[in-house]
């Protein structure tokens, strides 16, 4: 069985808390694209973790979690991640973890220059989390990049560097007006921090296709969700990788795999972290209620996240660039405290209604257009069946799932463990 969990609108669904749910039932859990630019928070028996980089897997003991090619592995971040999860008694070594050969290293210069560019751009900066992510990505793409693979001939690793560093230094003196970066700073950090993953390393295509032969299960996990894929989302306000569930098999090396499932997690109203058109959005008091009532702040920067209502047209389009088998709904207790549940169930455009989701300026132009559902306005942690449910909180899970045209399968009321239910 291969799985993908991801997400259906701009991020922060909730997909940890399923990957850490469901991965009871697989043996493998794979990272495929992203870096250290989000997080996914997991509570359960042994406290809370915000996992930054590794797959939500490692939390159980006998997964084998695999950090796939399409990644860009802050190795520094990596090492913090791992001393954190080690002291609340998580075993971590190469047995659980393995990183691709063809993952690409996140570096000192390649925050820098984020910052620096969002610096430069001012008002009209993209909202970067500033961890080095659109850079490294760059570099990938310009074929000047390091990966993970080339840490294995240390004496091959160093002349790449040098060769980046030359080009790192023509873009910090020319665009930004700073000194030349230093090759041995760098390589003193790559000493520190990236060589001493090595025993990690491995070719994770070839075995994730064993493992596969032998009939193990392999889930698959996504950062952030539809909205912010760089092809499909919001652009520019995007991530620099594919979030999507079709790339789940290119981003691990099993590029001729096919999925047998996706699972897209979904929040039962929206958030967003960072810039970029949010047509659902509250502002003033609603907004700050909304906010302190699902705890919204970044669990990657911290910052306050966007809040607004449940968005048709965004959550109909993600769960389509997704092909989403069935869906997870999240936070369902949060909404508790209203007596009526705004929805935004279309955008007027230059005043013509439409239940699509729009690309480019037209989506700036966006209006919304609310319609409003009975709340059920009492504690729903009580709930283990839809048998259970007050009645306007049926009625408003059956109502998300016919308007984005995908069976809800799960719903949560919190982030532990068994606060779910499932709906079939």
């Amino acid at each position: 069985m291969l799985t993908a969990i991801v997400g259906i609108n701009w991020g922060d669904e909730g997909k940890g808390r399923f990957v850490d749910l469901l991965s009871a039932d697989y043996d493998i859990v794979c990272r495929y694209q992203g870096g250290n630019n989000a997080g996914h928070t997991v509570i359960n028996s042994r406290g809370k973790f915000i996992l930054n980089l590794l797959p939500s897997g490692i939390l159980r003991p006998d997964v084998v979690n695999v950090m796939g090619n399409g990644m860009v592995i802050d190795a520094e971040h990596l090492w913090g991640e791992m001393g954190r999860l080690r002291a609340a008694g998580v075993e971590i070594g190469p047995q659980n973890l393995k990183i691709s050969d063809r993952a690409i290293l996140c570096m000192p210069c390649h925050k820098q220059q984020d910052i620096l560019e969002e610096e430069r751009l001012a008002d009209r900066a993209y909202g970067s989390t500033r961890s080095g992510i659109a850079p490294v990505y760059g570099d990938k793409y310009m074929k000047k990049a390091l990966r993970m693979g080339d840490l294995l001939n240390p004496g091959y690793c160093r002349k790449r560097l040098e060769s980046l560093m030359e080009f790192k230094s023509l873009v910090a003196q020319g665009v930004y007006h700073r000194e030349a970066l230093s090759v041995e700073e760098m390589w003193g950090w790559v000493e520190q921090f990236a060589l001493p993953l090595t025993e990690y390393i491995c070719d994770t295509g070839r075995y994730l296709e064993e493992q596969i032969e032998e009939g193990k299960d392999v889930m698959f996990e996504a950062q952030l969700g539809a909205l912010r894929d760089i092809d499909f989302g919001i652009y520019p306000y995007t991530s620099s990788s594919n979030t999507i569930a079709a790339y789940a098999p290119i981003g691990t090396g099993i590029p001729g795999r096919r999925l047998d499932c996706t699972v897209g997690i979904m929040k039962a109203y929206s958030t967003c972290v960072g810039e970029g058109p949010f047509t659902c959005e509250l502002f003033g008091d609603k907004a700050e209620e909304l906010r302190e009532a699902g705890g919204e702040y970044g669990a990657k920067t911290g910052r306050p996240r966007r809040v607004g209502p449940f968005d048709v047209p965004a959550s109909r389009y993600g769960v389509r660039m997704q092909g989403a088998d069935m869906l997870a709904l999240t936070k369902m207790d949060v909404l508790s405290y209203l007596k009526e549940i705004p929805v935004c169930a279309g955008y007027s455009i230059d005043g013509k209604v439409t239940g699509e989701f729009p690309v480019g300026d037209a989506l700036n132009r966006a209006k919304p257009v609310w319609e409003t559902l009975p709340g059920w306005h009492c504690d729903l942690s009580g709930c283990k069946s839809p048998a259970d449910l007050p009645k306007a909180a049926l009625d408003y899970i059956l109502y998300l799932e016919k308007q984005v045209g995908c069976p809800i399968r799960y719903v949560s009321f919190g982030p532990e463990r068994e606060q779910y239910l499932e709906m079939k």
